[in-house]
């Protein structure tokens, strides 16, 4: 009876500290997003968050949405040759890529490359005191240094899944025409039949949620990190982690309003 009690108490224990770091993120994020519309505006920061977070995760981005267009192309045509139906792979390519594959995997590449470098910095920030000595000098750290960096997430990741879907139904054409023997007229006829503006809309959705959850979940946790060494390394995995799963999450929440 003492270990069923044990392990409620411990379950209740995790879901209250878990609801109340989900309370204070969303708390740091709300305020640092209302500094957004009140002066003064920090255009080059944004500028520099921008370059580091949306520039630097470009190739990234482009490997990982050409090898999925390859992929999906293979895949889809072995498939679809079951059915007698392969004039039907660029409708499939370019409707898994645009409503699924380029947000969850877009996103995910950036949470690993840019996500995990924001948490460390920010992590750091607080080891060494500089956002102590901010605040000694009356600058506000949440508008100087967390403000620009989500903004710069909801921002870079919508152009940059943008950029993957092109990369990877131009990689998918590849493999589809010119390696499987896909007619061009239909490969290119069917993706424009079929694919419409609510494709599109559930992309770009999908996409600038994530952004905001990346920046959010970053800098809190590199905001909140132990000022030790080995906290701004379980910061840095935490955020990761809790980042990549937020992702799948809200995409599944998402696709379900937009069916």
């Amino acid at each position: 009876m003492n270990g069923v009690l044990n392990l409620f108490g411990f379950m209740g224990r995790g879901l209250l500290r878990t609801t109340e770091r989900i309370g204070d993120g969303t708390m740091l994020c709300s305020r640092a997003i209302g500094h957004l519309f009140t002066p003064p505006w920090l255009g080059r920061q944004l500028v520099i968050q921008l370059y580091a977070i949306g520039f630097g995760s470009l190739i990234i981005i482009a490997i990982t949405g050409a090898f999925t267009g390859m992929v999906l192309a293979l895949q889809g045509y072995y498939t679809l040759a079951k059915f007698g139906s392969e004039s039907l792979l660029g409708s499939a390519v370019a409707l898994s890529i645009i409503r699924e594959l380029g947000p969850v995997l877009g996103a995910l590449m950036m949470t690993g490359r840019a996500g995990s470098s924001i948490t460390a910095e920010i992590g750091i920030m607080r080891v060494t005191e500089q956002l102590d000595a901010l605040e000694m000098m009356a600058v506000n750290p949440v508008r100087q240094v967390i403000l620009p960096r989500i903004i710069a997430t909801l921002i870079a990741l919508p152009l940059l899944i943008a950029i993957f879907d092109v990369v990877g139904l131009g990689a998918g054409y590849l493999v589809g025409v010119n390696l499987l023997g896909v007619n061009a007229g239909a490969y290119i006829g069917e993706t424009i039949a079929k694919v419409t503006m609510h494709d599109l809309l559930t992309g770009w959705v999908k996409s600038a949620v994530f952004g905001l959850l990346i920046g959010c979940i970053c800098t809190f946790l590199g905001y909140r990190a132990v000022p030790t060494t080995e906290g701004v390394a379980q910061a840095t995995t935490r955020a990761v982690v809790t980042a990549s799963v937020s992702i799948l999450i809200a995409d599944y929440i998402i696709t379900s309003f937009f069916l």
